[in-house]
C-alpha cells in the first residue's frame, strides 16, 4: 500500500468478506510502504493488520508483508482495489492441491476500460510476458498481474531479491527456473 486511503477500506472489507465466505482462518495484512495520506489508519480501522515496510518499492513491500504474515498461503492483490477478491477461492484451491504459484491473467479475465494504460495493455505487458515465456520456458501469459497466490514455502525457496516493480517478473522467473508448479488462472482488472 502506498497512499491508497481512498480505496484501502473497501479493499480490506472485500478481502475479509472472501475469508469469511471461505470459512477459513485468515488475516488481511497491509504492507504499508510509506503512505502519508492516512492509509494505515483506514486499513487498521477496517480490520487489517498493518505492517510498516521502510524500504521503498513494490517488491520490498511484498517481501515485508510476507515476512510478517502467519499464514501457510499468501494471496496478494494491489491495494488500489483493482482486483476482485471474489476470485480468491480458485487460487486457494490450487494452492491446497500443491501448486506453488497461482498467477492471475487479466487478458483472460477481463480488463475494464481505463483500468490499464493503452501502452501497457497492448505493448509493454504483452512484450515483457512473451519475453519471459521465451527465455524462461514459462507458461505465464500475464507476468505483471497483481493478483497471485503462493505458498510461503515456495516463496522462501525462490529467494527473491528485487525491491521495485521488477519483483512481479522475478517471482515468475524464479518459480519457472526452479520448475515449481505454476497454475495460471483468471483475474479481472477494474479501474
Amino acid at each position: 500500500c502506498l497512499n491508497e486511503a481512498e480505496n484501502i477500506g473497501r479493499w480490506v472489507d472485500h478481502a475479509r468478506e472472501s475469508i469469511a465466505q471461505l470459512a477459513i482462518r485468515g488475516e488481511v495484512v497491509v504492507a504499508d510502504n510509506g503512505s502519508t495520506d492516512g492509509s494505515q489508519q483506514v486499513a487498521h480501522a477496517h480490520g487489517a493488520r498493518v505492517v510498516t515496510v521502510d524500504e521503498p518499492g513494490y517488491g520490498a513491500a511484498i517481501r515485508g508483508g510476507v515476512a510478517a504474515s502467519s499464514g501457510r498461503y499468501i494471496i496478494m492483490g494491489d491495494a488500489d482495489e483493482s482486483y476482485d477478491f471474489a476470485e480468491i477461492p480458485p487460487i486457494l484451491e490450487r494452492l491446497r492441491v500443491g501448486d506453488d504459484l497461482v498467477m492471475g491473467n487479466r487478458f483472460a479475465g477481463g480488463i475494464e476500460k481505463g483500468a490499464m494504460p493503452w501502452s501497457h495493455r497492448w505493448i509493454g505487458n504483452p512484450v515483457l510476458s512473451m519475453t519471459g515465456r521465451i527465455f524462461f520456458s514459462s507458461r505465464v501469459r500475464d507476468f505483471h498481474c497483481g493478483l497471485r497466490g503462493f505458498s510461503v514455502d515456495a516463496f522462501r525457496r525462490m529467494r527473491l531479491n528485487t525491491t521495485g516493480m521488477e519483483f512481479a517478473s522475478e517471482i515468475v522467473v524464479k518459480a519457472s527456473l526452479a520448475s515449481m508448479r505454476i497454475k495460471i488462472g483468471r483475474a479481472s482488472c477494474r479501474e
